[in-house]
Parts: C-alpha cells; sequence; structure tokens
C-alpha cells in the first residue's frame, strides 16, 4: 500500500463525535496546497468532490481565505464529518457540505471556478470518475481547472510496487475498484472536452493531474 493511501476513517474520541480523521491528510496536505497555489484562481468558488473527512478542505479554507470552498460527498458519515469540522474551524469562507454522488447526473450545483478531487477515482466505480468528468464540463467555464489527486498507472512509468499491492487490496475490497490508467483518464477526459496542463509527482507515488477545457 502506499504511504498516503487513505485509511478507513476513524472517530476522534470514544462517543458519538461525528468528526473523522484520515491520516494521510497530514501528510499530504502541504504538498498538494502548493501544487494549488499554483493553478487555483485568486478569487471565487472551489468544490471538492469527495471531501471525505473534511480535514483536506478545512485546510484549504485556511490556506487560501480568498477562495470560498464548498465541499461535498455521497456518505452521510463524511457530510456530518464535514459539517463537525466546519462547525469548530467557524471559518467565512467554508460552506456547508452537500451530498454529491459523482456518477449521478444531477448534481446540487451550477458552477465552480474550480473543481478539486482527492483520493476518489481509485476507490470509486469508474462511472464515478465518468459523471465528474461529464459534470465539470458542465459547471467549469473554459479554462477553469479540473484537479484531481492520487496514484495512477501510467504505461511509460514503472509502477512502484506499494501501488500494485494496493491496487490488489482495492480489487479484492471491490472489484470496481482499483487504480486507473493515465491513459484511460486522459481519453475520457478529451471526450467531454478536457485536455491535460500538468502532471505533478508526488509523495508517496501519487499525481497530481491539472485539466482545463479549451
Amino acid at each position: 500500500m502506499t504511504q498516503d493511501a487513505p485509511a478507513p476513517w476513524t472517530p476522534q474520541g470514544d462517543g458519538p463525535d461525528p468528526r473523522r480523521h484520515a491520516p494521510a491528510t497530514l501528510r499530504n496536505r502541504d504538498a498538494i496546497a502548493a501544487v494549488l497555489r499554483d493553478e487555483l484562481p485568486d478569487a471565487g468558488l472551489v468544490l471538492e468532490v469527495a471531501s471525505g473527512s473534511g480535514e483536506h478542505v478545512v485546510h484549504f479554507a485556511v490556506t487560501f481565505p480568498a477562495l470560498d470552498w464548498q465541499p461535498s460527498d455521497p456518505d452521510p458519515a463524511a457530510l456530518a464529518s464535514i459539517a463537525a469540522l466546519r462547525g469548530d474551524a467557524n471559518l467565512p469562507n467554508l460552506r456547508a457540505p452537500l451530498l454529491l454522488d459523482a456518477a449521478g447526473a444531477d448534481w446540487p450545483i451550477d458552477a465552480a471556478d474550480a473543481v478539486l478531487c482527492i483520493n476518489m477515482v481509485h476507490i470509486s466505480p469508474w462511472a464515478a470518475t465518468l459523471g465528474l468528468l461529464a459534470s465539470c464540463a458542465q459547471l467549469l467555464a473554459p479554462g477553469a481547472p479540473l484537479i484531481l489527486y492520487g496514484p495512477y498507472v501510467e504505461d511509460d512509468v514503472p509502477t512502484a510496487p506499494s501501488n500494485l499491492a494496493f491496487d490488489r487490496s482495492l480489487k479484492d475490497r471491490n472489484p470496481q475498484w482499483g487504480l486507473r490508467t493515465l491513459t484511460d483518464v486522459d481519453r475520457a477526459a478529451a471526450d467531454v472536452g478536457f485536455g491535460r496542463t500538468r502532471r505533478v509527482a508526488m509523495p508517496a507515488n501519487n499525481l497530481m493531474l491539472v485539466y482545463r477545457r479549451g
């Protein structure tokens, strides 16, 4: 498994606290923010798809106070965690989380100035990635970034043994999950008008991928 692979969320404490903790967040959030600093607009709304525990979006709302942040997730437990962390942070630029299934056709948001999706593509059916791309083609104006983070398989780059083991473990949990090839993601993105403008190698054998429509 990659060092950066998301572990199952665990509650912070023994009581009915809805907050969740994803250990990888502390390891990767600053590296992700460094790339976001070059790719995000100076102002506007950033939609995070599959916000998970909510720890990333809280950190980014603090790091980029001129941007409004909209978290989302399809899991009610994740939404509860995001809402609790949002209440703790009390940030004016962090919106209440939305129930959003990336694979669904009807998203509860009409427009955004950027979309960020961390560690979803490999831990979801391929339909979720196709839905993400199709909906972002409608949400984002030409030139606005769709930014993905996670592990991928590349045709011309040897896959780390830890990523191969992680891929096997994902498929054992759900045959519809698993690391996607960058070629397949690029092709699916191109089908809805996106071109990849940047690939950044990240710690723990992950990538950040930036797509924009012409």
